[in-house]
């Protein structure tokens, strides 16, 4: 168990301890990546050009929020930039609800609220642990998250409002991201106990009851009470924190960068 000292050094941790750390890193990493990505898709297809040019900003956050979270990795002697530009889909370690783009407007609300909230409770819970560099560079990530969800909420309680196919793929959304989301949130695996274990992160009934605190309120103007809805472990997958799946070729593709690759010059 941790005895909540504050650790500079990966070296200085036990090895599954290092292994929880190298998991939510990249996890986290993985998923402001294909967030920002999913943002993106929608920059000319939000209902209005002030939204479509939210989406953009939020993108950006999340782009810059990787980045900083990628960087992270060197300190277990990993390359960031081969990390961020040569793995395979199948290495993605995102929350499986961003595999693919939203396929409307409230999908993509739900998303801000379902998926990048829980991902804005795990880094809360990361910025808490016992590692000094997440300590220093979370809060301020924190603080850009503060815009996206303020949207997010006012988009959702107003198509919750409204009419009845707005409000029915408002939950059908829900439904479908929930499931996998929370088991992303709250792994109950040997590393995702070592990740609570050592201090890393709040324990996982800890992270849920934040995100059912914060979320819970407008699930249930759509019919949805989180705290009976079952994390979908099956087919979990230890190595990435996640179940099965991965994104899309050409997402992953893109937030490469790889279609203009070879125009970067350093």
């Amino acid at each position: 168990m941790s005895s909540g000292k504050i650790i500079q050094r990966v070296r200085d941790m036990e090895p599954l301890a290092q292994e929880g750390l190298c998991r939510i890193t990249l996890s986290l990493a993985d998923g402001k990546r294909l967030m920002g990505i999913r943002y993106s898709d929608w920059l000319l297809g939000a209902p209005s050009i002030e939204t479509g040019i939210a989406a953009s900003s939020m993108a950006q956050d999340e782009w810059g929020h990787a980045r900083l979270l990628y960087a992270m990795l060197e300190n277990f002697g990993m390359d960031p930039v081969a990390v961020e530009h040569t793995r395979p889909p199948e290495e993605y370690a995102n929350p499986p609800a961003l595999d693919e783009s939203p396929e409307n407007w409230a999908a993509l609300v739900v998303a801000s609220i379902v998926v990048d909230g829980a991902l804005s409770v795990m880094l809360e819970g990361f910025g808490e642990g016992v590692y000094e560099p997440a300590r220093t560079r979370v809060p301020k990530m924190l603080a850009e998250e503060a815009f996206h969800q303020d949207l997010a909420v006012a988009w959702f309680l107003r198509l919750a409002d409204g009419s009845t196919k707005g409000r029915s793929r408002l939950r059908d959304a829900a439904l479908s991201m929930l499931g996998s989301t929370l088991a992303w949130l709250t792994p109950t695996d040997e590393i995702g106990e070592a990740q609570s274990a050592y201090g890393l992160v709040p324990e996982s009934s800890v992270l849920f009851s934040r995100f059912a605190d914060r979320y819970g309120d407008m699930l249930s103007l759509i019919d949805i009470d989180v705290a009976v809805v079952d994390p979908d472990r099956g087919e979990w997958d230890s190595d990435r924190g996640r179940g099965p799946g991965h994104p899309d070729e050409e997402s992953v593709a893109r937030v490469r960068g790889d279609p203009n690759r070879m125009l970067l010059v350093e």
